[in-house]
């Protein structure tokens, strides 16, 4: 009955739209749904395709629908000019939300949304030519109360070129496609045991979900008025609900994990035995015991992790000022308690402010993952010029005690400086990736916002955890040598790793900037560097350290500002003497590679990330490695995420990661593997064996 009044409804519909503007005075004026046609590209390249948006944004209390409207309602409909050797795929429709009117079960959009269309540029399409995209495009309108049909036609002139995208419009495009449902990748199962059906989904049990839903696309199938069950039985979600019709084929839908995403699937006709632990709304409203578990699970890590990046080579250098701070102490308890506690406050909330920062560009489109700091080459030279501070004041070029203001604020005492030498820990302590993070971290990015933002402060209340133990138990502080003439000695030692960590932070400008941006950062630290020696030296004769300290801040300042942000002259190694030669990775490659059945390793890494070089100096660029990928005809795709690269970005965020390192292998006929994060030359050369 339903499937007749739904028909009957769309034939009124249709026949609205084909009725002539003046019997429809609703549609003299704008539509209640604004439409627009966006491009990603205006000059897409021949061979390439590229997404058109259609940007639609409903008044206030209006709303429009999915493709498959439920128990009322229409999509869109579209009708294309195009010119020759251009095409277009299916509109795909981003995770709808649901919508009850008078009893009826509506699936619809109520906010901003953007189906997206795939167009692809014919190879035979020389440069230069003009593509004008015309297309005709129809929708329902609806409140509450009414419902509107409206068409507009939308217009577009695309020029075929190099297919540049800019950084705003890839921005934009992200956003949208992060709103469409993703390919489950498993196939699922449905049976239908007299009025009711039940579907398994292949979904990991420690998989998060919020507020699940299944948004049947075959008609029928799903009862679409009919309340949703859902639950977990190990690695499957099962969803039983009410049949609707005759379903003889497959039964394709959309399941909501959470708010804006979704899995797209295709369930075939088979055997789905009843069972699992209920998640209803009720449950929802609560962290669910998966949910609760994978929270435990990356709490766990994090805090793992955490500890173990004391003694990664990144973190080591900054806690050489948090071991003097420690020597100064002695015996005060009261006094080791307050730092530790200060220094520990500033390490976590560092932690939590970087990962709510992540997440909430990440919410906004941006495609970065942990360390994202450290892909913008400002913040390199701004560490470059606070490491070169510390390393002369460690060496005695110069004290900030005498400075009443303006001091570095990792040097003053007490609480203070020990908060912030643990903030500016926790800052240079993300490049590290330590053992049992990266799990920590990729869960961090798909937990709710509270449950991840506890990760993150796990992460730094583990980096925090030997220096709060040395605080609060007496025993481990008695260990500690008493103060005395030592320490000196033991502060210009200490500021050997700091110099260290100088040279590091220039390679690395050098690696995203290129010999511009070496020479700006060294005649920066340098400038730096001769107006301290002028401070140390006013400090030797009893003056006053403002004269010199303001040009100090002010050269940073500008040098920081006006740093050349050419690009990096680091690249793949394609050169003849390279061990192992590589192709710069891009997902198309990819495809052309595997489309020809030729086995492919792709890693993806990081200038700054040391468990990457490490990996690379020890297991990839290694002849035993280049010989066999080159004897089993392996090509070798290297990913560079020094700086911000949203392809990889999204490559990376597809394997479940949210940072390098990355190994994946690519075998012929084979589904992907992705690697561990340490690697031998064994683990290399056993994949071809």
């Amino acid at each position: 009955m339903m499937a007749i009044f739904r028909a009957l409804l769309g034939a009124c519909l249709l026949a609205g739209l084909a009725l002539p503007a003046a019997a429809q005075p609703l549609q003299r004026g704008p539509n209640n749904i604004a439409a627009s046609l966006v491009a990603e590209s205006a000059a897409p390249a021949p061979g390439s395709t590229i997404d058109l948006a259609f940007a639609m944004t409903p008044k206030s209390g209006w709303h429009g629908y999915w493709q498959n409207p439920g128990d009322a309602g229409l999509g869109m409909t579209l009708t294309w000019d195009l010119p020759n050797g251009v095409t277009t795929a299916q509109l795909r429709y981003p995770v709808p939300e649901t919508l009850i009117i008078a009893g009826l079960m509506n699936y619809v959009f109520e906010g901003p949304y953007a189906p997206l269309v795939a167009l692809t540029i014919d190879p035979s399409v020389r440069p230069g030519t003009r593509l004008p995209i015309s297309v005709k495009a129809d929708w329902l309108a609806c409140t509450d109360e009414i419902c509107v049909p409206e068409s507009t036609t939308l217009t577009t002139s695309l020029t075929a070129g190099d297919g540049a995208i800019s950084k705003a419009d890839r921005s934009r495009f992200d956003g949208w496609r992060q709103r469409l449902p993703a390919p489950l990748g498993s196939q699922a199962t449905y049976q239908v045991d007299g009025q009711i059906i039940r579907i398994a989904i292949p979904y990991p049990a420690g998989g998060a979900i919020d507020a699940p839903y299944f948004f049947p696309s075959t008609d029928p199938g799903v009862s679409y008025r009919a309340p949703q069950a859902f639950f977990r039985d190990g690695d499957r979600l099962i969803v039983q609900t009410e049949a609707s019709g005759t379903l003889t084929g497959p039964l394709a839908g959309v399941l909501r994990i959470g708010e804006h995403l979704g899995l797209e699937l295709v369930a075939q006709a088979g055997t789905v035995a009843p069972g699992g632990v209920r998640i209803d709304a009720a449950a929802a409203e609560e962290p669910s015991g998966d949910v609760l578990a994978l929270l435990a699970t990356a709490l766990g890590g994090a805090l793992l992790g955490g500890l173990l990046l004391n003694i990664m080579p990144c973190v080591f250098p900054i806690l050489s000022l948090k071991a003097i701070s420690l020597a100064k102490a002695g015996g005060d308890e009261r006094a080791a308690r307050r730092d530790a506690l200060a220094y520990t406050a500033g390490i976590v909330l560092v932690c939590v402010a970087l990962g709510g920062l992540l997440l909430a560009l990440r919410a906004g489109g941006e495609q970065i993952g942990w360390a994202f700091q450290l892909q913008d080459p400002r913040i390199i030279l701004a560490l470059l010029l606070l490491v070169t501070a510390i390393s002369f004041n460690l060496a005695g070029l110069f004290e900030f005690g005498s400075i009443s203001a303006g001091s570095s604020l990792t040097a003053k005492s007490g609480a203070t400086g020990s908060f912030w030498t643990g903030a500016l820990a926790a800052f240079v302590a993300t490049p590290c990736t330590a053992p049992f993070m990266a799990a920590a971290m990729g869960s961090a990015l798909i937990l709710p916002v509270p449950a991840a933002l506890l990760v993150f402060a796990g992460l730094g209340l583990g980096l925090a955890l030997p220096f709060l133990a040395i605080g609060f138990i007496p025993a481990l502080r008695r260990r500690l040598p008493r103060p005395g003439a030592w320490m000196a000695t033991f502060r210009r030692i200490m500021a050997v790793p700091m110099f260290l960590t100088a040279l590091a932070l220039i390679w690395l400008l050098g690696q995203q900037t290129g010999n511009t941006g070496v020479l700006w950062g060294l005649a920066a630290a340098m400038l730096l560097a001769m107006l301290l020696w002028w401070l140390g030296a006013r400090q030797a004769g009893g003056r006053s350290g403002w004269v010199p300290l303001v040009p100090a801040l002010a050269s940073a300042i500008a040098a920081i500002v006006l740093l050349p942000m050419a690009a990096g002259a680091s690249s793949p190694r394609t050169s003849a003497n390279a061990t192992l030669p590589t192709q710069v990775f891009s997902e198309a490659k990819l495809a052309e590679l595997r489309s020809a059945n030729t086995p492919v390793f792709a890693y993806f890494t990081a200038d700054w990330c040391i468990t990457c070089k490490a990996n690379e100096a020890a297991a990839i660029q290694r002849e035993a490695t280049a010989a066999a990928f080159k004897q089993a005809g392996v090509v070798v795709l290297e990913g560079d995420w020094t700086r911000r690269d949203a392809e990889i970005s999204r490559y990376l965020e597809a394997q479940g990661r949210s940072g390098v390192p990355l190994y994946v292998w690519y075998k012929p006929g084979s589904a992907p593997v992705i690697l561990p994060q340490v690697l031998t030359v064994d683990t290399l050369t056993a994949l071809v064996g």
